[in-house]
């Protein structure tokens, strides 16, 4: 899953959020220096994005990038799952929900500013001014997440292929999402208790 997911996945509950957002940036035990909460949502993210990464149709769904992407495919698949959680009608009904849902956890972000990653704080301006999470629902938002992917990998050329495939293959990529959210949606929420 990408930001939007696990934004979403952390159910608003402030702590939780931020550390599923940083978890990526932050190794090992660093996990430990941070409060409890902040801790529950790296965790979080750990168990989502294992949990993510070995099921059914995650591993379906990376059978259609994984002839051009080999071990990227479930990078590509995570910009994939967000753009269709952008334009479910069942998670946000409108764009103004999205848009709220997305300055939320800008705030939220926001107010933990000083203990934020070094990475992470420097790219979170750039979230912001970009609306990262609002823009996952248009197709040039996926086309540019995608495009980033690239950027920020040391073995990707390119992202276009994997465009090409999503536009030509949407229809089934949809059907994917919609098999796959719900399933990860009460995975969350189990392990949060919630």
């Amino acid at each position: 899953m990408n930001y939007l997911a696990h934004a979403r996945l952390s159910f608003n509950i402030p702590g939780v959020l931020t550390g599923n957002m940083i978890s990526d940036f932050i190794k090992g035990k660093k996990q430990f220096d941070y409060p409890a909460a902040i801790q529950k949502g790296i965790q979080l993210h750990r168990s989502i994005d294992t949990f993510t990464d070995s099921h059914p149709v995650t591993l379906q769904m990376k059978e259609y990038f994984r002839p051009h992407y080999r071990l990227y495919a479930g990078a590509f698949c995570d910009v994939i799952y967000d753009h269709f959680l952008a334009t479910d009608l069942n998670e946000f009904e409108s764009d103004d929900a999205l848009k709220s849902f997305a300055v939320t956890v800008y705030s939220q972000l926001d107010a933990h500013e000083p203990i934020l990653p070094d990475y992470f704080r420097k790219m979170l301006p750039y979230m912001k001014a970009q609306n990262w999470l609002f823009n996952y629902k248009s197709l040039l938002g996926t086309k540019q997440s995608l495009q980033g992917l690239v950027r920020r990998s040391k073995y990707l050329t390119e992202s276009d292929t994997a465009f090409e495939i999503f536009n030509t293959e949407y229809t089934q990529l949809q059907l994917l999402y919609k098999q796959f959210f719900p399933a990860i949606k009460l995975f969350a929420a189990h392990q949060l208790q919630l």
